[in-house]
């Protein structure tokens, strides 16, 4: 069926056949028997040399064990341009690295107000990108997909306004990567998030087969 398709386009385009794909718009592709791989090595290597990180240290973890960022913490204004153009890089990078997703969303909440401390917390990303640059997601041909789902919640946690943090995390139980599904800062209340689970059982009671290899 494909093969038909590709040359039925070939009749009506002008186009070349590249074969497999390996490269698109940053992303690597390694596609093998079993399955693919994807992943942004050479991205990774692109943006720390850009903002001259390609040299420092690896560390093992995103940010500091209990490091609490604020708006108000009377630091030294950095350059907001240069703060947003390193947070839109790492966002990008996400894409394939959802293991710096939260991180990356926690430094993206200071673009208008950043300072010293929020830039020392963009370039922590940075050693860690350093250490895990072969990072990526794998998917595996024919494999079962076992789907894992976990709510939790920092009450009043939000240093700035004592807003509540509340978040939803589905992850594969024989991978190690994750994938936030949905991240609620200061946005939806509790009731909102009971109101959402009871609708997510109503349908597993009429439908079994809709949580099948689900668990909550």
């Amino acid at each position: 069926m494909f093969e038909s398709f590709k040359k039925s386009m070939m009749v009506e385009f002008e186009m070349s056949d590249l074969g497999m794909m390996h490269y698109y718009l940053g992303i690597e592709v390694v596609q093998s028997p079993i399955g693919f791989f994807i992943s942004q090595k050479k991205y990774v290597g692109e943006i720390l040399d850009k903002f001259q990180m390609k040299d420092c240290n690896p560390v093992n973890t995103l940010s500091e064990c209990g490091l609490k960022l604020n708006k108000d913490n009377g630091g030294t204004k950095v350059d907001n341009t240069l703060y947003k153009q390193i947070v839109g890089s790492l966002m990008y990078l996400t894409a394939t690295r959802p293991d710096i997703m939260y991180a990356v969303s926690v430094i993206s909440r200071y673009m208008e107000c950043s300072t010293k401390i929020h830039l020392l917390a963009t370039k922590r990303i940075f050693r860690y990108l350093q250490g895990t640059k072969e990072f990526g997601l794998f998917y595996k041909k024919g494999e079962k997909l076992d789907l894992y789902g976990f709510t939790d919640s920092d009450y009043a946690g939000d240093s700035d306004d004592r807003k509540s943090t509340s978040g939803v995390c589905i992850h594969d139980r024989d991978r190690s990567s994750f994938m936030v599904i949905k991240e609620a800062i200061n946005l939806v209340p509790m009731d909102i998030l009971d109101r959402w689970f009871k609708k997510f059982q109503e349908r597993a009671k009429r439908n079994p087969e809709y949580l099948k290899g689900f668990s909550l």
